[in-house]
């Protein structure tokens, strides 16, 4: 009877939804075994760090040290660069390319089943995660987020048969499809022509094609390329950057939720608003600001006092008729400057 039953709880789980409930619920249970299983895990590593040689975690600073150096100069670089792709992107007119929004999740399970690679971590919906969340370690993109439950997720991991991802070579730009295998060490490409600007030692970056996967993630580098004279399409091997079967932490990737209307809508009225601060910055030939469209126009100076003994001209005197004379000038008027002058 019990094997019955399990039977048709794998068959109805399999092929119907009326288990999800059920399933989200049971996660609150299971995860506090979860917890649990992990107390002398992290008892051995609280009291592995306690004892630690004084040796070891000098060596350990100075390693620190050295490539907190080396990041920071490469900090420095990828600074200028960043604000280069920004220059360019107003010049193109284009939205400009914002940094993600991460939060930082832990490994608590591995689907135990060998044909399937999925892991389960400790951020669920109440955190905010979403499906098809994009998912990346130290090194490189692992997969995205296929089930969620309130306080758990399970992920998708990119070397998974039904698991597919579009990617371009980092040198040339060329577009292609890197499938999983089953094999926790290699992808493949799949339909790259034979005759393709593809090698061993390409790496492999997301393109961002499909909405799904920011643009610009290490995702593989190549391994081997096989030519076949008699087959259209080139054998390519690739092994994922991520480290999918080692990796306890990892981060999970918020990208922007905007349509691509919606962004394009967002560009063009920022690129607006620049251009009308450019213009209300820019002096005319006179050195006054140039008029903005639509802006009040200022009220007229007021007219330069008129001395006595000296008879004011019309406002609207033809252009024939003679100067009035005008009064000699004492030094204390000479050395003020006329309201007129620009």
């Amino acid at each position: 009877m019990l094997v019955v039953l399990s039977i048709a709880l794998m068959v109805v789980d399999a092929r119907f939804t009326l288990l999800k409930p059920v399933r989200g619920q049971m996660s609150l249970v299971l995860m506090q075994s979860y917890l649990i299983t992990d107390v002398p895990q992290r008892l051995w590593q609280g009291v592995a760090s306690q004892f630690g040689s004084r040796t070891e975690l000098i060596a350990e600073n100075e390693k620190l040290k050295t490539e907190a150096l080396l990041l920071q100069g490469r900090l420095q670089k990828l600074a200028a660069l960043t604000e280069q792709n920004v220059r360019l992107r107003e010049l193109l007119n284009s939205s400009a390319l914002v940094n993600e929004k991460v939060e930082v999740a832990e490994l608590i399970g591995v689907d135990p089943n060998p044909f399937t690679h999925r892991i389960l971590i400790n951020k669920g919906e109440r955190d905010g995660v979403v499906l098809g969340q994009p998912v990346l370690d130290a090194r490189g993109l692992m997969g995205q987020v296929v089930e969620l439950m309130p306080y758990t997720a399970r992920v998708l991991l990119l070397t998974d048969t039904t698991h597919s991802i579009p990617v371009q070579v980092n040198r040339n730009g060329l577009r292609a499809i890197a499938s999983g295998t089953g094999n926790p060490e290699r992808l493949e490409l799949r339909h790259v022509a034979d005759t393709a600007d593809i090698k061993e030692g390409d790496l492999l970056v997301s393109s961002g094609l499909g909405q799904r996967f920011p643009a610009g993630y290490p995702v593989a580098t190549v391994r081997e390329v096989i030519h076949d004279s008699g087959q259209p399409f080139a054998i390519v091997r690739a092994v994922p950057t991520a480290a999918l079967n080692r990796s306890r932490y990892m981060l999970l990737v918020f990208s922007d939720s905007r349509t691509p209307e919606q962004r394009a809508n967002d560009a063009a009225q920022a690129q607006e608003a620049a251009d009308r601060q450019s213009q209300a910055a820019t002096p005319d030939a006179h050195g006054a600001p140039a008029a903005v469209p639509g802006a009040a126009t200022p009220a007229a100076a007021p007219a330069t006092p008129v001395k006595p003994g000296v008879t004011p001209a019309p406002a609207h005197a033809p252009a024939a008729a003679p100067v009035a004379p005008v009064a000699p000038v004492t030094p204390a008027a000479a050395a003020t400057p006329s309201r007129e002058t620009h």
